[in-house]
């Protein structure tokens, strides 16, 4: 089956639903996403977005303080024109309907108080409001449970998708497509990313010929709920820069909790040798701790802990993959007519280690920019012979999501050496070439999850092995 439309936006987070909103200004948008529109790692961001908005902060001071995050190895003018944007941002999203509290508070690796939130549901609220415009935009159509199996590619040229939906395989052609679908945190066995996060874009253009850069920066969020689900249960950065303590075994501090997330993910790692990290935010009180924080509350105690009475066992986990598709300040990649924005993409912004509340600035002011590309874009869609895969109902007899993950978490995770990285390459190789084979045989959703995982679990360990020396996020043993 053949169809057409003027823009395919693949991702339903900040950045997807911000694109489709702006691209539908200029012609019919269709949004495809694997599951429902709300299942993104938007959805669940709690902290918030960074913006300089007070006369006492200044612009300098948050380039400043994203730059040192980073450990310089940052692209300057791409951190001077997110930040330059962050309050032509939260005026957006307010517009939109985002209810941010009316005090700016502070997070760890920032020198002033000016991450805008709406409690500890930030996230969840901006979703809500991008959802709420693209449902009652005529000019968008939505396809959930769908899945973009390939770039429709020729010489360089994106001329569209080719999807899986209901089991039927469907070659959409159009003008642009905007890849949006966020990091890789679940190609590691603890994450905060929901399951949906498999790394899908950077594997589709990576198909396609897009360059990519920085993937051995993957970000360990320090503060996971500890426990054996997944995704694990974040305990937003906004605790630590409310005062909460990170303590060991014997109840002593033993880290600057507003540290870079690098920092404080390694040090809590190693102290877990000798046992259990616990957070502790019991001296703030009850009263405050429910006003400010009153998801995490509540979702604590439907896991057995007290936050306002209990100390709170915690762990490092995936969380952000600070490089990807190589885009410029426009997300433009090296595919002609491909377009990338939010987490998928290396715009420059993150450096070696992400700023906390950068990601979410990051997907809706690059994702703005999409509207200056317009008019150099084809006029008219164009349709080119491309293979057709088959579908196939047979599922993997492997579960490639378990091995990949396992792989990853123990050879290309916090704490990185030569010989791990080694052996996660030649292992991880075995599995792409088996994830291939069955391709070649047909398609369906498990297959095209195997296929994706591998593929971007080994860039990720073949930039790590290229990396020779410990740099932010990457840290070589």
């Amino acid at each position: 089956m053949r169809l057409t439309t003027d823009f395919i936006v693949i991702g339903s987070g900040i950045a997807g639903l911000n694109a489709a909103l702006t691209l539908a200004n200029f012609g019919n948008v269709t949004i495809i996403t694997k599951q429902a529109i709300e299942d993104s790692s938007t959805n669940i961001a709690q902290g918030g977005v960074a913006a300089v908005t007070n006369p006492k902060d200044t612009i300098f001071s948050h380039i400043n303080d994203t730059l040192k995050a980073g450990s310089f190895h940052n692209k300057k003018s791409a951190v001077s024109f997110l930040v330059k944007h962050g309050k032509t941002a939260i005026i957006k999203l307010a517009d939109f309907g985002v209810n941010f509290d009316k005090k700016t508070t502070l997070e760890a690796a920032h020198s002033f108080p000016r991450i805008h939130h709406a409690t500890d549901i930030t996230g969840h609220e901006i979703e809500k409001a991008l959802v709420a415009a693209v449902l009652k935009n005529p000019n968008i159509s939505v396809w959930k449970h769908t899945y973009a199996i390939d770039l429709i590619a020729k010489n360089n040229i994106c001329f569209g998708v080719t999807a899986l939906k209901d089991k039927k395989i469907i070659q959409i052609f159009s003008r642009a497509v905007v890849l949006a679908t966020g990091g890789a945190g679940q190609l590691y066995s603890y994450t905060t990313n929901p399951s949906v996060v498999t790394g899908d874009g950077i594997a589709i253009s990576h198909r396609a010929g897009a360059k990519t850069k920085d993937l051995e920066f993957v970000q360990f969020h320090p503060t996971a709920l500890k426990g054996k689900t997944s995704p694990l249960f974040l305990l937003s950065e906004a605790l630590r820069g409310e005062g909460a303590y990170l303590l060991d075994i014997y109840g002593k501090r033993f880290i600057n909790e507003l540290a870079p997330r690098d920092v404080v993910a390694r040090a809590i790692f190693k102290k877990q040798k000798e046992g259990n990290v616990y957070l502790d935010i019991r001296h703030k009180g009850k009263q405050f701790l429910i006003k400010r924080f009153p998801n995490i509350y509540k979702q604590l105690q439907k896991r057995g802990f007290d936050l306002a009475k209990d100390i709170i066992p915690v762990t490092p986990a995936a969380h952000f993959l600070c490089g990807g598709i190589v885009t410029d300040l426009y997300g433009k990649t090296s595919v002609k007519n491909l377009f990338a924005y939010g987490e998928v993409t290396c715009t420059g912004v993150h450096g070696a280690n992400r700023l906390a509340s950068n990601s979410l600035l990051e997907g809706i002011v690059f994702s703005n920019q999409i509207a200056k590309c317009i008019k150099k874009l084809p006029k008219k869609i164009i349709q080119i012979k491309e293979y057709i895969p088959q579908y196939q109902e047979k599922l993997p007899e492997k579960m490639y999501r378990k091995q990949v993950q396992k792989i990853m978490w123990n050879y290309v995770g916090i704490i990185r050496s030569p010989k791990g990285v080694y052996s996660a390459l030649k292992e991880l190789k075995k599995l792409e070439s088996e994830a291939n084979a069955l391709v070649k045989n047909g398609v369906n959703e498990q297959i095209l999850e195997a296929q994706n995982i591998t593929q971007v679990a080994i860039l990720i360990t073949q930039a790590a092995q290229k990396r020779k020396k410990s740099l932010g996020a990457h840290f070589v043993a």
